[in-house]
């Protein structure tokens, strides 16, 4: 009886001492009505749910505006089946010729700027925004250069952390960024030692890297590097990521995620 009793508090500490990780909320909480990736109101749903984090994307246009959109191309994917709509190079198009088409939920395509004008309006939900590769460094360090000086002007250092697949991207947001903000490298490719060379916060990488080398997750922890993994949506996929005591887990399903930290994590 002795033994049987201590295996279960066993069980129990072993199921307590699971990390309580945060939500990111992939493209902002748009699995839901009137909200589509990448919009203002996928943001303000993101802030309604109190998650830590909303994370978008964003994209420099041909005359220097800083837009919100995934991908080369706005829309980021044909919503409307059966409709001819033309997609636009984001890079390669203005603003103005971005906004004749609107996004899947009827919004305009936002601005930078528009998003963090909404990001003011919650203290609790942070911004993680993931800076796409762009066509040349110089383009790469202007993008980096702008939305550092736009996060400064708004008041918003302490709300605003940066991801990107590009190592450039990653080493001039170091560059010209406050002291400490947070950094990741999201490309899956380099080691934790490596990551930790490169003087940012740590790695964000896809599920599937992970569970070929979860190793790495403690590896991060051990050299004092955070640790998120993208996009994990299915209940299996979410208690594993959760069981390997990752920092962060950016889903499109905050919600069972949310719910499953809080049924784990006791």
């Amino acid at each position: 009886m002795k033994k049987i009793v201590t295996v279960l508090v066993a069980a129990m500490v072993s199921v307590a001492a699971f990390a309580q990780p945060q939500v990111i909320a992939h493209r902002g909480y748009h699995a839901i009505k009137g909200s589509c990736r990448n919009s203002i109101e996928a943001l303000k749903q993101a802030q309604k749910m109190g998650l830590y984090g909303s994370e978008c994307d964003i994209n420099m246009t041909k005359d220097g505006i800083i837009v919100v959109a995934h991908g080369s191309l706005h829309p980021d994917k044909i919503y409307r089946k059966g409709e001819d709509i033309k997609r636009l190079n984001i890079q390669k198009s203005t603003y103005e010729e971005l906004l004749t088409i609107p996004l899947e939920n009827g919004e305009a395509i936002p601005t930078l700027e528009q998003y963090l004008d909404q990001l003011k309006k919650s203290k609790k939900t942070k911004l993680i925004i993931e800076i796409k590769n762009h066509a040349t460094p110089a383009k790469e360090t202007e993008i980096v250069q702008k939305t550092v000086e736009m996060v400064a002007k708004y008041g918003l250092n302490e709300m605003v952390e940066y991801i990107a697949f590009r190592p450039w991207i990653c080493f001039e947001l170091k560059r010209v960024a406050p002291e400490g903000t947070p950094i990741a490298y999201l490309n899956g490719d380099y080691d934790p030692a490596y990551v930790k060379g490169m003087g940012i916060s740590g790695i964000d990488y896809k599920y599937d890297v992970l569970k070929k080398k979860p190793q790495w997750i403690k590896s991060c922890h051990k050299r004092d590097l955070k640790v998120n993994v993208w996009t994990v949506d299915d209940e299996d996929k979410l208690r594993w990521v959760i069981e390997q005591g990752v920092d962060y887990i950016t889903t499109d399903n905050p919600v069972l995620a949310t719910k499953l930290i809080k049924e784990m994590c006791k």
